[in-house]
């Protein structure tokens, strides 16, 4: 059982001390506490471990909060989940789709498919701005409005790649950076999935392509049976049978230097202020909020104060229905709605539905902490999912007979313009006046990444400790890789032993590079953003 509680005025004193029970601070605490390191974890939320990687349960249904899939090409990351996790993961179909005015399309966009959907009006009316695009196209390409027009029309663009990117990302199409674009939207050519089709029409050519560059996804992931906090309710049950201490409901209020390279944490828990010091602190937490707690206070606490984050909420609803469809999840491209995505929770796995005459599917809205929806009373949110899926004609609000909200806070950090030159002057200062001072995680660093990638640098950073100096750049990322789920899971094996110190191995690369792109807000003077 978790410490949820501890005497007012306690104080202990560990090896290292871990602040966030996310997949980076139980992964590092998991790996020093086996090692033969004294840990102590704080967790801010009072009932769940694992960050966004959480399983909420609500009358014995279980929310995935936002779709976890256990895939890496690390192989050193493939075999810590099945150290952890060894008996309870089950492989899963992988499916998602499109919905748009209610028909499915398949995802990644097969154009084809799209046109042919649409119908005959619609679909000529798309052609025809395709072809005003490749006539007249914008020439001066700025954002991602531009640069999608451009390759697709004004039609297609405002159908398939508008509503919900921003959704997503709370700002304007015109508004991103046209940089992004051609990175998200890799290998799709409207002309080409057109010929390709009408060949295959005509018996001319089987390759099921539709202009998609072929990339091979994968068919089927592993889950676990539980949901993914199952797996770090597992990290956090084996760190506590070592010794280590979780604190539950503990938010950090102070990290200290004492100026001999440890550091003395504060934390507001239940029964009041707890202490604990430490020789290394790992922290994952939100990197503006621990710039404003550490002491001294940093100089680049200004400039870490301005980075932002996009948040979002999940409204499950519990439906006296069939499943409604088989994908894991889809995306709502309609602007008559403002959820963006639907879970299908049976599809994650059986077992986070206990009921099967029941569906159980979780409406995802994403927003900004403290607008309008983030403030709605969690009845008030259920009513608007019911009404929405009304809209949607995927079920009628009759059917709904429960319902439950989960808000995550900061699950998308944010890079505007200015976001990189903050983080690194938080990053450069701390290495050089705090070397016991290391950053893990998607908040931690600031960085919109997958779960092995924050997993890979807990793992880097438990290594770092254990050699008592940095050997491994827990920053070491391959920008040019995709973090698509393509390929072979573990497939970057572990290289010689002989090699695994110095620059971070073939098999730790595979992890670290699993970094998502992410739009930029761009400076433009035809448009007067600002």
């Amino acid at each position: 059982m978790s410490d949820s509680g501890v005497p007012a005025g306690s104080e202990i004193e560990v090896d290292v001390v871990i602040v966030g029970a996310g997949p980076a601070g139980l992964t590092a605490g998991y790996l020093l506490s086996k090692a033969g390191k004294s840990v102590a974890i704080i967790e801010k939320d009072a009932t769940y471990v694992g960050g966004i990687s959480r399983t909420v349960e609500h009358e014995g249904y279980r929310f995935d909060i936002g779709g976890h899939r256990f895939f890496s090409k690390s192989q050193a990351v493939v075999d810590l989940w099945n150290e952890i996790l060894p008996d309870d993961f089950i492989q899963r179909p992988r499916m998602s789709r499109i919905y748009y005015e209610g028909k499915f399309y398949s995802y990644p966009l097969r154009a084809f498919e799209a046109l042919r959907n649409l119908g005959v009006l619609r679909s000529t009316a798309c052609m025809l701005s395709y072809g005003w695009a490749k006539l007249y196209p914008i020439k001066d390409v700025r954002s991602f409005e531009d640069w999608t027009s451009n390759q697709f029309g004004k039609k297609l663009y405002s159908i398939f790649f508008k509503t919900y990117t921003e959704k997503v990302w709370g700002m304007p199409c015109d508004q991103m950076s046209a940089d992004w674009a051609a990175q998200r939207i890799k290998g799709l050519s409207l002309w080409g999935a057109v010929t390709d089709g009408l060949k295959r029409s005509l018996g001319l050519n089987k390759r099921p392509n539709d202009g998609q560059a072929v990339k091979t996804l994968l068919e089927t992931f592993r889950y676990p049976r539980l949901g993914p906090g199952m797996m770090w309710d597992a990290a956090r049950d084996r760190i506590e049978e070592r010794g280590g201490r979780v604190f539950m409901g503990h938010a950090l209020k102070q990290l200290h230097s004492d100026g001999d390279g440890g550091w003395r944490l504060t934390a507001n828990g239940p029964q009041g202020e707890l202490v604990i010091r430490a020789a290394h602190a790992i922290s994952s937490a939100p990197m503006r909020e621990l710039a404003a707690r550490l002491h001294p206070l940093p100089e680049s606490t200004i400039k870490a104060s301005n980075l932002k984050y996009r948040d979002f909420l999940t409204v499950a609803l519990m439906i006296r229905s069939d499943d409604l469809f088989p994908d894991n999840w889809i995306y709502i491209h309609d602007s008559k709605v403002q959820v963006g995505r639907v879970q299908n929770f049976r599809s994650w796995s059986p077992e986070m539905v206990p009921d099967e005459s029941v569906a159980c599917v979780g409406l995802e809205y994403f927003c900004f902490e403290g607008d309008g929806l983030w403030s709605m009373s969690d009845a008030k949110l259920v009513e608007l999912a019911k009404r929405e899926m009304a809209i949607l004609g995927l079920v009628a609000p009759e059917k709904v007979i429960g319902g439950a909200v989960v808000r995550q806070e900061k699950a998308y950090p944010v890079y505007d313009e200015t976001y990189a030159a903050n983080v690194d002057a938080m990053r450069t200062e701390l290495e050089e006046k705090h070397p016991t001072l290391h950053l893990v995680g998607r908040n931690g660093m600031h960085r919109y990444n997958n779960q092995d990638h924050a997993m890979m640098t807990a793992m880097l950073t438990a290594e770092n400790i254990l050699a008592g100096q940095r050997i491994y750049d827990t920053w070491c990322v391959n920008e040019d890789a995709e973090y698509h789920e393509a390929g072979d899971e573990g497939a970057q094996k572990v290289l010689p032993e002989s090699s695994s110190r110095g620059p971070v191995t073939e098999d730790q690369a595979a992890a670290l590079a699993s970094v998502r792109e992410v739009p930029q807000r761009i400076v433009d003077d035809r448009r007067k953003v600002a």
